[in-house]
């Protein structure tokens, strides 16, 4: 077959629902995902078999009318997760196909680019080791490709057979529970069904995942609302995925290239869900059903918890990843969704996760997801922390090896116990409890309380002798180990020169000096 036609897509339909049919007693018992679909095989089967009918109603004219009506009828019948995210990877071989010229293999080769970019664009939040992820692995590995049709068919199955076997080691859960991706599993079953359709061959599944569900299902904590909607704008989809992203999790608003979306959040309250669809447009097809929270995957070796951070700067979540710490890191300002703190919280592994958030804003939203039913089964408990310093104070003593409240009760301590520096830039004129400060002032305050003023300009010595003020006052009250942490607009050499300094005035100090990567800070400093 040197280009794919009308006919062709039509046989690729029924070739797929075929085989998701063999494999979807398999693909429905990978239950491990945190708060995931317990049944994507059933959920794919059931999108792929609305767009195979879509195709029904009349014969396609050609072959971008076929892959068009294809999308349509998969974005109406999508079901899960999923689901959804398999709709938009037809609605971009039908976007690929819409432009014109041959399907060829370089037609194919740029489906898979537009499917990447659709698929990617409609999840609020992708994860590494799922679906997504080997969807863009293929859509990388093909970009470019002048081959024939048939070679960029296998080409392509290949590339995501092997991206499959590598996504345990990029989702921690997985690899706990020795098995790959649900969803992906059933994009290597589509691929697989385009090369057998385009060589006349078909391909025997090459991963068997009949075993791998042997744990009872629990009791539903959350729900899964789906529905489509009509009639909304463009610039009104950002609000809604914000929405939803307020709720719960696994968001995805999916287009079908025709004016509909398919909406599909995890969440605890179906109203608010729904009532977010009526604000941005007309939702039909509502569809609610009870969401199995799987019981988190134990740790090997008997250790059953993780830590986790949520802080602001790229630098400093770097830091935190090195000391193999799950972290989210968000931009200086903000404030992580629900979605985003549930993904953090639910990606990790065991049944208890402590949660390290870098400042008082970082520990209200950490708190609010934590609260919520979404979190499963796991012993979710939050340790205050209202700076970065406090929650590098906490790491430093924790002990995988100690009682879990025990160790618990130390990093909270460490953390409590550990005083707070801060140098700032004023941005303009401000009344404080020690005087006045004009705009360019440097700021010193220790617990969030001001303490000294030193007048501008900030260069690199003036900073250092205003951050030397500001520790000398934080050792009066005793210490012995100082953190720094800079910030993106400190000088280069700022914490190498305070740490000398210190080590002239305070020999008997421990000093280690990180870079933050915080936009809204100069330093920051702990003691202990």
């Amino acid at each position: 077959m040197r280009v794919l036609d009308a006919a062709a897509v039509t046989a690729w339909a029924a070739a797929i629902t075929g085989s998701l049919d063999v494999l979807r007693p398999d693909i429905d018992g990978i239950n491990v995902y945190p708060v995931a679909d317990s049944d994507t095989g059933s959920n794919l089967l059931h999108t792929m078999l609305g767009a195979r009918d879509a195709l029904a109603d009349a014969e396609p004219v050609d072959v971008a009318d076929a892959l068009g009506r294809l999308a349509q009828g998969a974005v109406a019948s999508a079901r899960g997760n999923s689901g959804v995210i398999m709709s938009q990877v037809i609605r971009g071989f039908a976007e690929a196909a819409a432009h014109g010229g041959e399907f060829d293999g370089v037609g194919l080769a740029s489906a898979f680019g537009y499917a990447d970019k659709a698929a990617t664009g409609a999840v609020t939040r992708p994860v590494a080791g799922t679906i997504l992820t080997v969807l863009h692995t293929v859509a990388a590995a093909v970009r470019g490709e002048t081959r024939s049709l048939k070679e960029v068919a296998v080409r392509a199955a290949a590339v995501a057979s092997a991206a499959l076997e590598e996504t345990p080691n990029q989702l921690p859960v997985l690899a706990q529970a020795g098995v790959v991706d649900a969803g992906a599993r059933g994009l290597v079953a589509v691929l697989d069904a385009l090369v057998g359709v385009i060589t006349g061959t078909t391909a025997e599944p090459a991963h068997s995942l009949a075993a791998l569900h042997a744990h009872a299902a629990p009791a539903a904590h959350a729900w899964e609302v789906m529905y489509l909607l009509d009639g909304v704008e463009e610039p009104a989809l950002p609000a809604l995925r914000r929405a939803l992203s307020g709720l719960g999790d696994s968001v995805t608003v999916a287009g079908d290239g025709a004016g509909s979306h398919a909406v599909h959040v995890h969440c605890a309250d179906i109203g608010a869900a729904i009532e977010a669809g009526i604000d941005a447009g007309r939702p039909r097809k509502i569809r609610v059903e009870p969401l199995i929270t799987p019981t988190p995957i134990e740790i090997g070796g008997g250790v059953d918890r993780t830590v986790v951070a949520v802080v602001h700067g790229g630098a400093l979540a770097e830091v935190l990843r090195a000391e193999g710490v799950a972290v989210l890191a968000v931009p200086s300002g903000s404030i992580p969704t629900v979605e985003e703190m549930l993904g953090l919280i639910n990606e990790a592994a065991g049944t208890h996760v402590t949660v390290l958030p870098g400042g008082v804003d970082l520990t209200g939203a950490a708190d609010a997801a934590a609260g919520l039913v979404l979190a499963g089964d796991r012993d979710v408990v939050v340790i205050p922390c209202a700076s970065p310093v406090q929650v590098l104070a906490a790491l430093a003593v924790h002990d995988p090896a100690r009682r879990t409240n025990d160790d618990v009760v130390a990093m909270a301590e460490a953390a409590a116990a550990t005083r707070r520096g801060e140098l700032v830039i004023s941005r303009e004129e401000s009344l404080t409890w020690v005087g006045r400060a004009q705009a360019g002032d440097m700021i010193g305050l220790i617990d969030d309380e001001v303490v000294l003023i030193e007048p501008a300009p900030a260069s690199e010595t003036n900073l250092v002798a205003a951050a030397m003020s500001l520790l000398n006052r934080m050792l009066g009250a005793g210490g012995e180990l100082v953190t720094v942490l800079t910030g993106v607009s400190a000088p280069d050499g700022l914490g190498a020169e305070l740490g000398e300094q210190v080590r002239l005035e305070h020999p008997e100090v421990e000093l280690t000096s990180y870079s933050s990567g915080q936009a809204d800070t100069v330093l920051l400093i702990g003691v202990e």
